[in-house]
């Protein structure tokens, strides 16, 4: 039996711990621990091992089908745990979105009819936040990654992850920023301000049309109440001056009988003191009524019944009626109507010259964008040349000697402007000694582009990287020295990192820090899928199967060899 010691590695930044699976595609229930390094996940075609990546996928916010639901179960249920001690930017965000905790569960439910439910921490929450926290915690490398190669964003984003500027792409990206909000605020100036001549001639109508005619609230107020006591000035007169008979008629008026009355209990007061309050109430009794006289007499006087004055005051409310019809708002908010179209009319009249000082201003946002892109362009093209390097020497021993890897940039600063700069990037390669460096996508072929892309990983990987990787047979279609050397890259990846990888390579998994076997096993009406950690003689066994297919004890001594050569 091999007796070997683990290789210890550091605790990496962050790490998926468990992972529960339960009715998701083939697999009834299954719950699976994992440690830091480099995790080799193995077992026989079909077993279910990529089920592991898809499961992990949906839990960082893949879309999800009906397919995804085991045949006669209602729902699927997944769940896992990470470890985010040292994750600062998963944190942050648990943080920002009230969910923080060091520990993270995530957790989804899909149902048959393909809808799905999310939680974070036992907090509903949408499949857009799920993505967002997964896009922190996980980065999932797939058979068909090599595929984004050919993308020129994330070409750049390759170069610029881990190249120590990320203090100038922010400058960029706040640069054009700026400059983007001063061309909006350009252009919805523009938008608001801009009146075309007939526009602006029915404006000018109606602005000197409410300037001749639109009243204050007060005065309007007051004009109506003009206009009533014009209509009504007949009555109203009549009533004044019946009234004033009433008060002050010679013998009659109520006036002149209560002080005659007065004057008729003066003599008896001594008789009867109540008599005198009864006389001192009818004396205030004759003052008031004088004074109401006086009143009543006043108010007769300013009546105006000019049928004049009554024409005048009616069409001027009538033309304060149309207007306010017209403009569809009560009398009183004909001034505010006029007020706005004053303003929107010097709005145009002083937008040119509004417009220079903000395009002035946007000039100059643009002159800061442009600086700071071309700050991050040099240190691009520095990094870039360090990668390249890297990549190449890395080709070397993927199989490829003698190969070259080259990112070239080229910028523009005549270019439209981007969060991401002025930089453009193109990938050429040359697989084979001798053989210039072409376009990437149409030199190297799809096994090359699998071991170009993982190159291109480990030599750009950020030692402040503190997300999981999990790499799904990456390896496919390769073997030999260059398998060992795929397993070694993905070892020295799992530095300081957790790294996951599924493959069928025994070469591979002899490097892995540790071993997953994932096994189906099937009757009549019912599939299965298991999986346990391997250790000691349960190893030896499977890397013996994967190198031959059968176990014999000339594979478990070939089993030995390698795990002894493949472990730091």
């Amino acid at each position: 039996m091999l007796a070997w010691a683990l290789f210890a590695r550091p605790r990496p930044a962050s790490m998926l711990c468990h992972l529960t699976i339960k009715d998701f595609a083939i697999i009834p229930a299954l719950e699976i621990d994992f440690e830091a390094g480099f995790t080799a996940i193995t077992g026989e075609t079909g077993a279910g091992k990529s089920m592991l990546v898809d499961a992990i996928g949906l839990l960082l916010g893949d879309r999800a089908d009906s397919r995804t639901v085991r045949a006669g179960a209602e729902r699927a249920e997944l769940s896992a745990v990470f470890d985010l001690a040292h994750n600062r930017a998963a944190r942050d965000w648990l943080a920002e979105a009230d969910l923080g905790t060091k520990e993270c569960l995530l957790r989804r439910v899909i149902g048959a009819n393909g809808r799905s439910r999310a939680w974070i921490n036992g907090v509903p929450v949408t499949l857009q936040q799920m993505a967002e926290l997964g896009a922190r915690l996980v980065e999932i490398h797939g058979q068909n990654e090599h595929v984004r190669l050919t993308s020129t964003r994330h070409q750049l984003e390759l170069l610029d992850h881990g190249g120590g500027h990320a203090g100038e792409l922010a400058q960029v990206r706040e640069a054009w920023q700026a400059w983007q909000a001063l061309r909006q605020r350009i252009d919805e100036a523009a938008a608001h301000a801009a009146i075309g001549a007939e526009e602006r001639q029915f404006l000018d109508y109606q602005l000197r049309e409410l300037e001749q005619h639109a009243l204050e609230p007060e005065r309007v107020q007051a004009l109506e109440n003009e206009h009533r006591l014009l209509a009504r000035g007949g009555a109203l007169v009549e009533a004044l001056q019946l009234a004033l008979e009433h008060l002050e008629e010679d013998d009659r008026g109520i006036n002149p009988r209560l002080h005659a009355t007065a004057g008729r209990l003066q003599p008896f007061e001594a008789l009867d003191p109540r008599l005198a309050e009864v006389r001192q109430m009818l004396s205030e009794a004759v003052i008031n009524c004088q004074e109401a006289a006086t009143t009543l007499q006043g108010a007769l006087e300013g009546v105006d019944l000019s049928p004049e004055r009554l024409d005048t005051v009616t069409r001027q409310l009538g033309t304060l009626g149309d207007l306010a019809r017209k403009h569809r708002v009560p009398l009183e908010e004909l001034c505010a109507v006029r007020d706005r179209l004053a303003e929107r009319l010097a709005d145009a009249d002083d937008f040119e010259a509004r417009r220079e000082a903000l395009e002035r201003e946007r000039d100059a946002a643009l002159a800061t964008y442009r600086k700071a892109s071309a700050a991050l362009s040099g240190r691009r093209q520095a990094h870039g040349a360090e990668l390249s390097a890297a990549v190449t020497a890395l080709m070397g021993e993927l199989g490829m000697p003698g190969g070259q890897f080259e990112m070239v940039l080229s910028h523009d600063p005549d270019a439209a402007p981007s969060p991401r700069g002025d930089d453009g990037i193109e990938l050429r390669v040359s697989a084979n000694p001798g053989i210039p460096p072409g376009p990437l996508a149409s030199i190297a072929s799809g096994g090359e582009l699998s071991r170009i892309s993982l190159a291109i990983k480990v030599a750009a990987h950020d030692s402040r990287d503190a997300m999981t990787h999990i790499f799904d047979e990456v390896d496919a279609g390769i073997g030999g020295d260059t398998a060992n050397a795929v397993g070694r890259l993905l070892q020295r990846l799992a530095g300081a990192r957790q790294v996951l990888c599924v493959t069928h390579l025994a070469q591979v998994a002899v490097c892995a820090t540790h071993q997953v076997h994932v096994q189906k096993t099937t009757a009549t009406d019912s599939t299965a899928v298991d999986t346990r950690l391997l250790r000691d003689d349960a190893r030896v066994r499977e890397i013996a199967r994967m190198l031959g297919g059968k176990v014999s004890d000339q594979s478990r001594l070939h089993a030995e060899e390698l795990l002894r050569a493949g472990q730091p």
